[in-house]
């Protein structure tokens, strides 16, 4: 009978993980394209707050056909080049992870630019960010001005900064000091700093820190100097071709 009984025990057992082994697969299969239509989402979003756009997403309906219609409105050229500035061909820009890219040697990388028209016609080039703040990573989108060297936006994002203090990065008074700043001072790349004790006015290549979220701040400036150093070739470029067509 005691024979019986473990034997039982452990069909009963074996049975019940592979049952439960089997429903997990299952709603993984099931759930997996909501999952990365709502990251897809998440970050065409991102891309357009960088520009001012998608602000009525929370009254919106729809937001996945929301989000997706402003960005196909917004966005007319996705590209992704190396640290030469020249494109890369067949790959897609909004497949690129950028964690993965800054393990490869430096040189190496390949960096997504995503191009806005804005109603006046104006043309805004926006980059991607990532990087790492006080409790995990942090990343955003920066979007410049066709002299490439003028921020038209910003928007910051994180996974774990202490509510009040880091995670004030994400908000919209702290982003909004980014625009109008410059990343460049007579050709040279200097990037944005961010400034604890809060920068003077006439700084324009500096932003007020989050008041007692030093490590965060930090880590915001380390993560725009990283990401953007490697498109100076590009934005270089860029210039030259803007400079011929105006001749």
């Amino acid at each position: 009978m005691k024979k019986q009984s473990n034997l039982y025990i452990f069909l009963y057992s074996s049975v019940m993980v592979i049952v439960v082994a089997a429903l997990l697969a299952l709603a993984s299969t099931v759930l997996k394209p909501f999952q990365q239509k709502n990251i897809e989402t998440e970050k065409k979003l991102d891309i357009l707050k960088s520009v001012g756009r998608a602000s009525e997403v929370e009254s919106a309906e729809n937001k996945h056909e929301y989000v997706g219609g402003e960005f196909d409105a917004v966005i007319i050229e996705q590209l992704v080049v190396n640290s030469n500035g020249e494109r890369v061909q067949g790959v897609d820009p909004f497949t690129v992870d950028l964690k993965v890219e800054f393990d490869k040697p430096e040189g190496s990388q390949n960096l997504p630019i995503y191009v806005a028209q804005l109603e006046d016609g104006s043309k805004k080039y926006i980059l991607p960010l990532l990087g790492r703040g006080l409790w995990g990573p942090i990343w955003g989108y920066i979007s410049l001005n066709d002299d490439y060297n003028t921020v038209y936006g910003a928007s910051f994002a994180h996974k774990s900064e202490t509510p009040g203090l880091g995670a004030e990065i994400s908000t919209v008074e702290f982003q909004s000091q980014f625009k109008g700043k410059q990343i460049f001072e007579n050709e040279k790349f200097v990037s944005i700093s961010v400034i604890k004790g809060g920068a003077k006015p006439d700084n324009s290549h500096g932003v007020d820190a989050v008041s007692g979220g030093t490590i965060t701040s930090q880590g915001l400036q380390d993560m725009i100097e990283k990401c953007l150093k490697g498109y100076q070739e590009f934005f270089k470029k860029s210039k030259e071709i803007s400079h011929e067509r105006e001749d």
